[in-house]
């Protein structure tokens, strides 16, 4: 019995010796490069995705978000540059880019197709664009529709379900005037109240000069260019003649000052390519993240310039809304 003890003892004290570290065991490796790498993708995917898998920015309550697309004086839309080819501007003064993106995130986006009496035989080619810039755009977009002549009509609330969108964009009862200003002011406070991601669009349709809003056109400038506010792109299908004229630059005024860009199609057949382009220019813009060297909280108009020079690229131009208002207005006009 003595000599079997003495043996358990033993073999007992060989097993707790394997499962002791040694002081070199016992302190964690230093990590590799990979480690390094794969810790800061997490890092990444920790900041972009929310539970539901959707990309949000975690961004400083102070911290001014721009979108910008980058083209070439071949008009040839530039992904490649790094954070240091930017220079970000407000007030013509430089600021310090605190974050920046370059990643297709998805965006809350709003439809808006006149419905007036004289869109009656366009529309079904324009549905069809609007129907392929959603298909052409990140399966993750949440997108509404807006019919609007004399008044606006939510007739389809966030989704991303294309017949649902098909349906909204079918509900076709043309007649009446243009009230563009009205639904683009009340699109784009729906979209602020309720859109739940940080990037947001308006795509807007129409054939006309503004004719039926209560807005006016420098009150729907200002309300767009309120912290938030979404950037607009828009197709024009108009006529050569004075009042079109007109329409094209008020169409022109909101896009450029909301970062978006104005199509003129010469005929309704090129709607549809038109909106594959704009679908393919939100997709491919930088997120630069600044904290302006004036606080929000003196509020006041704020100018904003964004420039990008890179080795191997000629001039390039920066396409980023124009201003801003700080801190945050709500628009008055509601979306039935």
């Amino acid at each position: 019995p003595g000599v079997l003890c003495f043996l358990f003892c033993f073999l007992w004290s060989l097993g707790a010796a394997s499962q002791t570290p040694s002081p070199d065991q016992s302190k964690p490796a230093p990590p590799t490069a990979a480690d390094k790498s794969g810790a800061h993708q997490q890092d990444n995917q920790d900041n972009q995705l929310n539970d539901q898998g959707v990309f949000v920015f975690k961004k400083d309550v102070d911290e001014v978000m721009l979108h910008a697309t980058v083209i070439d004086d071949h008009q040839h839309i530039i992904t490649n540059l790094e954070k240091g080819a930017f220079t970000v501007y407000e007030d013509g003064k430089p600021q310090n880019i605190i974050s920046f993106h370059h990643v297709d995130i998805p965006v809350a986006m709003g439809i808006l197709i006149d419905n007036s009496g004289s869109m009656r035989e366009k529309r079904a080619k324009v549905n069809q664009a609007a129907l392929n810039l959603v298909r052409s755009s990140n399966p993750r977009d949440e997108v509404f529709v807006v019919n609007f002549n004399d008044e606006q009509y939510l007739d389809q609330d966030f989704t991303n379900n294309l017949l649902k969108l098909k349906e909204a964009l079918e509900k076709i009862d043309a007649r009446g005037g243009t009230a563009l200003y009205d639904a683009v002011v009340a699109s784009a406070d729906h979209l602020k109240q309720n859109g739940r991601l940080e990037k947001k669009v308006l795509f807007v349709v129409t054939d006309g000069e503004d004719n039926a809003s209560s807005e006016t056109l420098e009150r729907a400038v200002k309300q767009l260019q309120q912290e938030n506010s979404p950037a607009i792109y828009a197709i024009g299908i108009l006529g050569d003649e004075e009042h079109p004229r007109r329409a094209k630059k008020a169409l022109e005024i909101l896009c450029e000052r909301t970062g978006g860009i104005a199509f003129f199609p010469k005929t309704l057949d090129e709607v549809d390519a038109i909106s594959r382009t704009i679908a393919n220019d939100i997709r491919n813009q930088y997120a630069i993240g600044y904290k302006p060297s004036t606080p929000k909280g003196a509020g006041g108009f704020r100018q904003v310039r964004v420039d990008a020079k890179a080795k191997g690229h000629g001039k390039l131009m920066v396409r980023t809304k124009s201003g801003y208002y700080a801190g945050s207005q709500t628009a008055s006009t509601g979306t039935k």
